[in-house]
């Protein structure tokens, strides 16, 4: 699915992992946000001495309160993303979740300012 990706607020940070594995984590996040998405996805990376944040949203659905937890297991996919596409096997976010996690980072979801799915990946030095 081809949505625009608003990029602006995208500036530099350094963090310590695997060029392969991150250049993964963000595909996997921005395929998601894609498919997921209405009309746009919004991705934005910050950095501070302390801590490199990178945030990409969709103004879809979201995601709902009680399952922003298991959205990160291996093979879950909610019923609405199986009804919707024919997705992939629910191993996307997992492996977000993994990388970040080996790289020094955490991985959250939210509601994004346009309703969809906001989620953060945050990298503290």
């Amino acid at each position: 699915r081809r949505v625009p990706v608003d990029s602006t607020n995208v500036s530099a940070g350094r963090v310590h992992g695997r060029h392969d594995e991150l250049t993964r984590m963000v595909s996997h996040l921005l395929d998601n946000a894609a498919r997921h998405a209405t009309t746009s996805v919004k991705v934005s990376l910050q950095s501070s001495p302390r801590v490199v944040e990178l945030t990409v949203e969709d103004d879809g659905a979201g995601v709902d309160r009680a399952d922003r937890d298991r959205i990160f297991e291996r093979f879950a996919r909610l019923d609405d993303a199986r009804t919707r596409d024919e997705g992939g096997a629910g191993l996307g976010l997992a492996v977000v979740r993994s990388i970040a996690e080996r790289s020094g980072g955490s991985v959250a979801v939210d509601q994004a300012s346009a309703g969809g799915a906001r989620f953060t990946v945050s990298f503290h030095s």
